[in-house]
């Protein structure tokens, strides 16, 4: 950890209170990895008592301030009617999972963190855009604001916060948590960082939704009425990314990024397109058969 230049740590979670020179802290696993030689005071906003997760009928909202640990346990302890309801569950773990780090992480790295350091390959991103999260964001003049995921990183560690506006939570609609989903996801080595992970979702009405992170350096989403055909789905992708929006790093050429895309997609496409076998079916024909 290098901040030489820190001279205050505040706890609190009020944007009135952000002066330039400030930087908010969650977890801080990228804050202080990266270090810095500019910031002057850190505002700790893991003291603001937010309750990490809550459920209700309209849906799953997650705290900025959720650490990982927390989120990962989450299906595991949700009501049993809850998780035959919300499939899309299914997800947190392979999310979490995308991160390869240790306990240690998990349990100080946060959702919201994760989602404003704005990395290609962050898994919250990619769980929360996948799930038509929209984000709840605080700002210094006392207002608030929505924006989808999707929009909220821009790019390269870039996202669409001003100076001083707080991520307070992250709000996942039940529509989406009780659609089927298709998870993917590929490095350049059995431990390493995300080079392409894509995320499927097929709707109640029958909509089709497919997710792009790490391979490119912000989420794209393309989403049809139904589930397209091999071309429709490979000509939407097309259309999505522009050339320059393929991400460039030692963990992928956009060359190979692009075309694990278009694997993956396909993968997800046919998973997701073929019929959900009834209950008692049997792969050796034998319906009824455990």
């Amino acid at each position: 950890m290098d901040l030489p230049t820190v001279s205050h740590l505040v706890h609190t979670a009020d944007p009135g209170q952000w002066r330039p020179g400030d930087a908010w802290l969650a977890g801080g696993t990228v804050l202080f990895s990266y270090g810095s030689d500019t910031l002057e005071r850190l505002l700790d906003i893991t003291t603001a008592g937010w309750e990490p997760l809550t459920a209700s009928a309209a849906g799953l909202e997650i705290a900025a301030t959720c650490t990982i640990a927390e989120l990962f346990a989450y299906p595991g302890a949700a009501p049993a009617d809850l998780r035959t309801r919300w499939r899309a569950l299914d997800l947190v773990a392979l999310c979490c999972d995308s991160f390869v780090a240790s306990f240690k992480v998990w349990n100080v790295s946060t959702v919201g963190g994760n989602i404003c350091t704005g990395l290609p390959a962050g898994p919250m991103t990619a769980l929360t855009a996948s799930l038509d999260g929209i984000a709840l964001i605080h700002s210094p003049d006392g207002s608030t604001r929505r924006l989808p995921v999707t929009e909220l990183v821009t790019g390269d560690c870039r996202t669409a916060l001003a100076p001083g506006e707080l991520l307070r939570s992250v709000s996942v609609p039940a529509a989406a948590l009780e659609s089927r989903t298709a998870f993917r996801r590929q490095s350049l080595t059995n431990l390493g960082r995300s080079g392409a992970l894509l995320i499927g979702r097929l709707d109640a009405d029958g909509g089709f939704v497919l997710t792009v992170t790490a391979a490119t350096k912000r989420p794209v989403q393309v989403r049809f009425a139904s589930a397209p055909d091999a071309a429709e789905l490979r000509a939407a992708l097309d259309a999505a990314v522009e050339p320059g929006l393929w991400h460039d790093d030692v963990h992928g050429l956009p060359e190979w990024r692009r075309y694990m895309t278009g694997r993956l997609a396909e993968e997800i496409r046919a998973e997701l397109a073929a019929p959900v076998p009834s209950p008692g079916f049997s792969p050796d024909g034998k319906d009824g058969v455990q």
